[in-house]
């Protein structure tokens, strides 16, 4: 029942590629033969074409649009419909109505010239993505575990990488001065997402070591809680650049890595990656957590 519930509303964002036609049947008879359909961060046109032009290309990427969010709809729902299933498709349904929004504004701007703002709907768009991962991360962190001794508690903070962020930040922060006023608002949410990414990486992840499992946070937040029985074995392994830093991950597998060093894992819900500069610390940590004798 849920899947074809669940199918059924894909079904319905298909109803996106005939709106997209209706609006331009709607207004076709008082647009001029070319129309301003591209915008500089002023919300002044700088691109134009045919309005026969412009209905085919709004029709074909509508129609694109909807190809890929069916096929990433469906073969993430392959085995079974989850919460996080509907989460993905609010935000798919957000994205064609985007689509719709910028295209309605357009042909409003051609009819009696109105500010597009798009950069109103792309704030709305981007708040949107971020709360859709940090759903992600949320809905595959395990339960809770049980209260209990907390054996040894852990930290791995990026220094470096918080480095970085705080002068990649900067660049938009004094930006804000000199962009227009309604680009402001990206700049500032840019902002206030690289002012995020940097307490993350100057903060580290925490591991809690505990009678009865592991646990990550971040934050103060829990990001993953991994019981002991559940953990298989675990190892030293190098990480490399290609990999990326910070939470990576999909699926099953997760890493939580500032550096180039990491303990792997195994455990019977997916692989972990635990990042840290003195990575025998944390295998000794587990191997007291495991109740193994230490490694020499």
């Amino acid at each position: 029942m849920k899947r074809r519930l669940f199918q059924f509303a894909i079904v319905l964002l298909w109803l996106a590629l005939p709106l997209t036609a209706l609006q331009y049947r709607q207004a076709w008879d008082r647009l001029p033969p070319r129309i301003a359909t591209h915008f500089n961060a002023a919300d002044e046109p700088n691109g134009w074409m045919p309005r026969e032009a412009s209905l085919k290309f709004s029709l074909r990427l509508m129609a694109i649009m909807l190809i890929v969010t069916s096929l990433v709809l469906v073969a993430t729902t392959w085995r079974e419909v989850t919460s996080f299933s509907w989460a993905l498709f609010g935000f798919f349904a957000l994205f064609i109505g985007f689509l719709l929004a910028v295209n309605h504004a357009v042909l409003n701007y051609n009819l009696h010239p109105a500010p597009v703002h798009p950069e109103r709907m792309l704030i709305g768009l981007a708040v949107a993505a971020v709360a859709l991962i940090a759903f992600y991360l949320l809905s595959r962190r395990q339960a809770r575990l049980p209260e209990g001794e907390t054996l040894v508690v852990e930290s791995h903070s990026g220094g470096g990488w918080a480095a970085l962020i705080l002068l990649a930040v900067l660049g938009p922060l004094l930006a804000i001065s000199l962009a227009p006023g309604g680009v402001r608002w990206l700049v500032y949410f840019a902002g206030i997402v690289g002012a995020a990414a940097f307490a993350m990486s100057w903060s580290g992840f925490q591991y809690r070591f505990m009678q009865h499992g592991l646990e990550i946070s971040t934050l103060g937040f829990r990001l993953r809680s991994i019981p002991r029985s559940a953990i298989l074995s675990y190892s030293i392994e190098p990480w490399s650049v290609i990999r990326g830093y910070g939470i990576r991950g999909i699926g099953s597998t997760r890493a939580y890595v500032w550096c180039n060093k990491v303990v792997h894992i195994k455990t019977s819900h997916g692989d972990v990656y635990l990042g840290h500069n003195d990575p025998e610390r944390i295998v000794c940590d587990l191997d007291q957590m495991m109740g193994v004798a230490t490694r020499s």
